[in-house]
């Protein structure tokens, strides 16, 4: 019975172990609003752990990835225009890309405008991003939403 008590022990430490050590900084939440009956707007939004940051949306050639967006097509609504972002992003120099980056820290909202073909659509994508802190940077991650705009 001892030899049981100290193997399940073992596992709860060793599990715990492991999930100390991923990292996940950005929350991620999605939402959308009808402007009228032809337009409406999805809005993502990334809430980013205190001392993290993610990449701005235009970030110049050989920097970091940008953040970015692929929608998937649909015949229920058409992109109006370029993701938009809130706030601007902030900028500093990272001596590693040596050139001057922009990134968000704390939050940030996104904003796309979409043409309704209908009375609603659900609109489905990916934003590829990449989080990093002062010491590291984790690989590019991925987060798929979807939502839909009645």
């Amino acid at each position: 019975m001892k030899k049981l008590g100290l193997l399940v022990a073992v596992v709860l430490f060793t599990i715990t172990g492991v999930v100390a050590q991923i990292h996940n900084p950005v929350k991620w939440t999605v939402a959308a609003k009808k402007l009228n009956s032809k337009e409406g707007v999805v809005f993502i939004k990334a809430t980013i752990q205190d001392g993290w940051h993610i990449y701005g949306l235009n970030v110049p050639d050989g920097g970091p990835i940008s953040t970015s967006f692929t929608f998937s097509p649909s015949k229920e609504f058409s992109l109006n225009g370029k993701v938009a972002a809130s706030p601007a992003p902030k900028s500093k120099f990272e001596k590693d890309f040596n050139m001057n980056v922009p990134y968000y820290p704390n939050e940030v909202v996104f904003q796309q405008k979409v043409k309704l073909t209908g009375k609603q659509a659900t609109v489905k994508g990916v934003v590829e991003f990449m989080a990093c802190d002062k010491t590291q940077c984790l690989p590019p991650d991925e987060y798929t939403f979807n939502v839909t705009i009645k």
